[in-house]
């Protein structure tokens, strides 16, 4: 059996899930809905307060499909009630962020400010104080959709490894490299 497959979903409190005849799963909560389509082999079932996802036989793709198809609706069912967030840094100079609405607009050493629309599902925030590098927090019920974000704000100047300038996460350790001066 799959560890994580196996394992029952609890339903929290206010939260509503919903699984149709064609093994579409809706889950609602305080922070939100969210949608997921469950592959056809797979069976998904409500018991009192909790959700068991099973498989039909040992092949080996199932096995994969239960335990990966758990996991997404057990992040659901955390979006919906917790939501997930994410914290990025501006590490550089003159490396900027701005947040009108669901438009982020980055400064980040080109010749022209980069402005990237957000989708409406995500709430973004950013910060800057003095001596501190400028962060940009993004908080959604989706986490599938929150990386993905993340990692494209990410890709607009990835950290290089000499002085570590760029978008990086908070937390996050580069691996650094000496540059010309090691040579000697």
């Amino acid at each position: 059996m799959s560890r994580i497959g196996k394992a029952p979903i609890a339903i929290p409190s206010g939260v509503t899930i919903n699984v149709s005849d064609k093994n579409l799963v809706t889950v609602k909560g305080p922070k939100g809905e969210l949608t997921q389509q469950v592959d056809s082999d797979i069976t998904v079932k409500q018991e009192d307060d909790t959700i068991i996802v099973s498989r039909p036989t040992e092949q080996k793709r199932h096995k994969s499909l239960h335990g990966l198809y758990r996991a997404l609706i057990n992040n659901m069912v955390v979006g919906v009630t917790e939501g997930y967030k994410t914290t990025q840094e501006l590490v550089g100079v003159g490396y900027r962020a701005t947040s009108t609405g669901n438009t982020l607009e980055l400064a980040l050493g080109f010749s022209h400010p980069i402005v990237f629309i957000l989708p409406k599902e995500i709430k973004v925030t950013t910060t800057s104080e003095k001596g501190k590098n400028p962060t940009i927090t993004l908080e959604s019920a989706d986490k599938q959709l929150i990386g993905q974000i993340a990692a494209k704000i990410r890709s607009f100047r990835k950290p290089e490894p000499y002085k570590g300038k760029g978008v990086k996460f908070v937390g996050e350790v580069l691996r650094r490299k000496a540059g010309k001066s090691a040579k000697k």
